[in-house]
């Protein structure tokens, strides 16, 4: 076999080290909770930021002719906006398995200004080779982490578990696992590890006591925990008790308070939205306290509940969309004020015929129906996501030693969130995609 065959190309490729580029004039919001920083110069040594400073400043500091290494390439920005990668924490790509129209998300994303995502268990045979396809450049899009899933055996008659295990068993894959008081645990997160997962997700129809014991495997095997905020009988205050790293779904903590016992994901009991439509409910204020405390992130979808998908096709089923659109909004609302870390996280997308991702419909609610300052939001979108995916050690802000993983606005997204829509540029491992470059995803992809 030749060892000199150089594989697929790889037209997306980071930015190959040593390759010196230079971004001058940027209005710059670095996520780290600074103001914005004006007359600013990002200096990018391959996938890396090597340097941000003020523009006459980094000039002065760096070798060679007019301030600069020789063979940089520059680009003056005129004061554009500079934000850190966006991040969204909650994407399934592959449930089912539709390679085409993965793709096609992706690639709007990368041109969106989203430079990482989470992907919160799918079928990750496909996740686990759209990921590498990513990282290597074979296709356009943002980084993946990915999450495997483990839940309780009643779970596994659920129909998407079949769509993300076709020619295998539900329950009994590495990337879906069936959980008793029988399994071996630290075989099972082995498994998931296996699957390259940065995380565990734990889905449904689990205990206090063996998600006690899941995520202090999995900590211990050095992965995260990604929880349903509810697992059913495990109510969110277990999970925080547990040590969850972040918790999904605004609209599953009530819940922590329910009168009805908790049985499984399939037998819920109602909720009684009125109780918390004042934003003060007691039983929730000390669940957020605990989280605070914990650093849990929530997760929220706050903004799933206003999509088409959701509303459905009868009166019933829309009026029961506009109360989750509410109950999620007062309750992310409340978590804010108590100091709970937000991260942006979607569970679905725009039609593929809409030129922008469905992570700005989530920024944009969170800022007019939360009530959270758009500063905030896009931090929540950057630097709290990449907390939630892990990997805040190299996303999530820009600074020195980070991705070189930022998007380039003509507007102000902190005057109107809005202004996200301006996007003129993405660099995502120091790789530029240009948003002129972009045609409108193919209306044949739908997911």
């Amino acid at each position: 076999m030749a060892d000199d065959n150089a594989g697929a190309p790889t037209p997306y490729a980071p930015a190959a080290p040593g390759t010196v580029a230079v971004y001058r004039g940027a209005t710059l919001f670095d996520g780290t909770g600074g103001p914005l920083r004006p007359s600013t110069t990002i200096v990018l040594d391959g996938p890396v930021v090597r340097a941000v400073g003020d523009d006459r400043a980094i000039g002065a500091g760096l070798p060679a002719g007019a301030g600069l290494p020789a063979g940089a390439e520059v680009f003056d920005l005129d004061g554009r906006f500079v934000v850190p990668g966006l991040i969204d924490s909650h994407q399934h790509l592959a449930t089912p398995p539709d390679r085409p129209a993965a793709e096609a998300v992706l690639r709007r994303l990368a041109f969106g200004g989203v430079t990482a995502v989470r992907d919160m268990a799918d079928d990750l045979r496909q996740v686990g080779d759209l990921a590498r396809a990513t990282l290597v450049g074979e296709i356009p899009g943002p980084d993946i982490r990915y999450a495997a899933l483990m839940a309780g055996p009643g779970f596994f008659d659920d129909p998407r578990t079949h769509q993300v295990t076709r020619g295998a068993t539900p329950g009994a894959v590495p990337w879906m696992q069936a959980i008793t008081a029988d399994t071996d645990l630290p075989l099972a997160v082995a498994a998931a590890r296996g699957t390259h997962a940065t995380a565990v997700k734990i889905y449904a129809d689990l205990d206090r006591d063996t998600v006690a014991a899941i995520t202090a495997e999995a900590h211990r095997q050095g992965i995260h925990v990604w929880a349903h905020a509810t697992v059913f009988p495990a109510t969110p205050g277990d999970l925080v008790a547990a040590g969850a790293d972040s918790l999904s779904h605004v609209t599953l903590l009530p819940f922590e308070v329910a009168e009805d016992r908790l049985i499984s994901y399939h037998d819920k009991p109602a909720v009684d939205h009125a109780r918390f439509a004042s934003g003060d409910e007691p039983g929730l204020a000390a669940l957020f306290a605990r989280m605070k405390e914990r650093g849990t992130v929530l997760d929220a979808t706050a903004g799933m509940w206003l999509t088409d998908l959701l509303a459905g096709d009868t009166p019933e089923s829309a009026a029961r969309a506009r109360a989750n659109a509410e109950l999620a909004a007062v309750l992310t609302a409340q978590a804010h004020r108590a100091g709970v870390a937000i991260s942006t996280g979607t569970d679905y997308e725009t039609d593929p015929g809409d030129p922008f991702p469905a992570l700005y419909e989530e920024l944009d609610f969170l800022v007019r129906r939360c009530g959270i300052p758009a500063d905030q939001v896009l931090r929540s979108a950057t630097l709290v996501g990449a907390r939630a995916a892990g990997a805040e050690d190299v996303m999530g802000s820009v600074e020195a030693g980070k991705l070189a993983n930022f998007a380039v606005l003509d507007e102000n997204p902190l005057q109107d969130i809005g202004n996200l829509r301006t996007v003129a540029l993405t660099v995502k491992r120091g790789r530029r995609f240009e948003r002129a470059e972009f045609d409108r995803t193919d209306p044949e992809g739908s997911r």
